[in-house]
């Protein structure tokens, strides 16, 4: 019985992001490491799950350790150029047949249909052509790279009506010129200029490489672009990692709103990327950083009119100027041209290593747009940087909200001791915890 309730509430749980996810667009592209790993077939079972649910999905798929193959099979010597694949003629042959038999492995994956199995009566169409156009990247640095090529348009126009009648389309690394030359791409390259051209909701890169780290060792879970960036610069990243943090990057600032770069270790990682609220992954989103930031002096006037009207209907304890004056240090705000739209406030109780974060406010014209879990985000951040292992909010209107993000109901009595002495038995707040 535990199970059953268990499976309804985990249902009842994705609900959410089914509804939201419907009739969207996701470009996913996974390296030829992932096939290697004999992952394919759960890769295959997952997304057909998500095309059950309405979602569109263009796949992309690497070659590189099957060229390697092909490379040793006939005795030729790989050769790079900063990074690059340097593309003779011979190991053109090698990319186009490794990315022949990729494509063959691919459909048959997407083509299982025995009962009691994940892709039972899923009948997926898998459709794939010249849809992209590409040009050879040239000399660089003296070194002809010959039959290497970059993106030069992606046939978003021939694709999305597939995508509108229920097929999935399959890109490879290869493109064509439109004077019949065949060219080897970079798998990112393919799905980044896919995502961009199909103006996708979301480009996911299933990866072959770990979580990604900062340098202290902490998972990077979410990023914006500018903070992505500042990450590159720092250089502390494996090479393999940077170039798709590189890509998943240049594809927010050009108009794709999410990127994550997913690692296919962990068994359904996308599903658990994309249907749990912390995910298995690093999310980036185009985000202009200046918006959110540590509150200063001059914020007290914008927070004092944020929360008036919360606490005048009694949603919000009142505070007083004076004591956000002397608090200011705790809060973070969201500001757009010099409008707060959104505050909320972290105390911290050293001693349990916990903190409470309080005052979390959203303007009313604001709301709906993800702006209050931005919020949330940023006040679990700033917990971790402190060191503190637990999250606690008190509330008498929104339960349902912090139960949807990953915290549990508690009692007063978990909470600190000095949180505790200044319970307000009076408002009854429902307490809850979240461990970070």
């Amino acid at each position: 019985m535990e199970n059953l309730v268990q499976f309804v509430e985990w249902l009842r749980s994705v609900a959410p992001y089914i509804h939201a996810f419907r009739g969207k667009t996701f470009v996913v592209a996974f390296p030829g490491e992932l096939v290697k790993a004999g992952a394919l077939p759960v890769l295959a079972h997952d997304l057909s799950l998500l095309h059950a649910l309405g979602i569109k999905v263009v796949l992309v798929h690497g070659s590189r350790p099957q060229v390697e193959e092909q490379l040793a099979l006939r005795s030729i010597e790989a050769r790079f150029h900063n990074g690059l694949r340097i593309t003779d003629a011979a190991a053109m042959e090698c990319a186009k047949e490794a990315a022949g038999e990729l494509r063959l492995d691919i459909e048959a994956a997407f083509s299982q249909g025995l009962p009691n199995t994940p892709m039972a009566h899923a009948a997926i169409r898998i459709i794939s052509g010249n849809f992209v156009t590409a040009r050879p990247i040239g000399t660089i640095d003296g070194i002809d790279l010959e039959f290497t090529g970059v993106v030069r348009k992606v046939a978003w126009e021939t694709i999305h009506p597939i995508l509108n009648t229920g097929g999935l389309v399959l890109l490879g690394p290869l493109g064509f010129s439109p004077t019949g030359e065949v060219f080897n791409l970079a798998m990112e390259d393919v799905a980044l200029s896919a995502a961009v051209a199909l103006r996708a909701d979301k480009l996911i890169f299933i990866t072959e490489t770990p979580m990604m780290t900062d340098e202290s060792g902490t998972e990077i879970r979410e990023l914006s672009s500018h903070q992505a960036n500042a990450v590159l610069q720092a250089g502390f990243l494996p090479p393999d990692s940077a170039f798709y943090l590189q890509h998943a990057v240049r594809a927010c600032n050009e108009g794709v709103p999410r990127a994550h770069i997913v690692p296919f270790a962990t068994d359904g990682s996308a599903l658990l990327e994309l249907f749990t609220h912390d995910g298995v992954g690093t999310m980036i989103s185009h985000v202009n950083l200046e918006s959110l930031r540590e509150a200063t002096i001059d914020d007290v006037g914008g927070i004092l009119q944020l929360i008036e009207p919360l606490e005048a209907n009694g949603t919000l304890v009142k505070r007083g100027r004076e004591l956000i004056e002397r608090e200011v240090d705790h809060f973070s705000v969201i500001e757009h041209d010099g409008v707060i739209f959104g505050c909320a406030a972290l105390y911290p109780f050293p001693e349990e290593r916990m903190a409470e974060m309080a005052c979390l406010t959203v303007s009313p014209d604001s709301q709906g747009q993800g702006d209050g879990e931005r919020l949330l985000k940023h006040m679990e951040d700033r917990a971790r940087r402190a060191g503190f292992k637990k999250l606690f909010v008190l509330t008498t209107r929104t339960a349902h909200w912090f139960l949807k993000r990953g915290f549990y109901a508690a009692t007063v009595d978990d909470l600190p001791k000095d949180r505790q002495h200044m319970y307000n038995w009076q408002r009854k707040s429902a307490v809850f915890i979240k461990n970070l």
